[in-house]
């Protein structure tokens, strides 16, 4: 196992995948989550919260074709990390809906749910610490 050489296509087509059927099914409002979602973005500016749930999946399907070319890799990375810092609102606007009476310890499905982003943050930082060395190598040598 320690002269295994993964491809990072192993995690990028997995997370393209994800990304893209979640993303999809956000647009054609067929997500289980579409409530949580609008229950989420209520506060949001200038536009109905079905309109930001659709905005929200035009992202999450952009993120999917980011994450399949590694020149892409690092917009992939941002618009990731942007979209699970609201991914994560739930946890704090929501806890009656994301953990059974209001307990941290103990989550609903929907608090499950968004729980397991972590898992999907930790593939993408996998995915990205090549392209990041590159790239702040790069950022060195012009600042010298």
């Amino acid at each position: 196992m320690y002269k295994f050489n993964t491809n990072d296509f192993l995690v990028r087509i997995p997370l393209f995948i994800i990304f893209f059927w979640f993303g999809f099914l956000k647009i054609v409002h067929l997500s289980p989550a579409q409530e949580l979602v609008k229950d989420t973005v209520y506060w949001m500016p200038f536009l109905d919260a079905t309109v930001w749930t659709v905005i929200i999946g035009y992202w999450e399907i952009l993120i999917a074709v980011f994450f399949l070319f590694r020149k892409t890799t690092l917009i992939a990375m941002i618009l990731l990390l942007l979209q699970m810092t609201g991914t994560f609102l739930p946890l704090v606007i929501l806890p009656d809906v994301t953990f059974q009476n209001s307990n941290p310890l103990l989550p609903t499905l929907e608090g499950q749910y968004i729980i397991k982003n972590i898992i999907i943050i930790t593939a993408a930082l996998i995915i990205g610490r090549t392209q990041l060395k590159v790239k702040l190598n790069y950022f060195k040598k012009v600042a010298k």
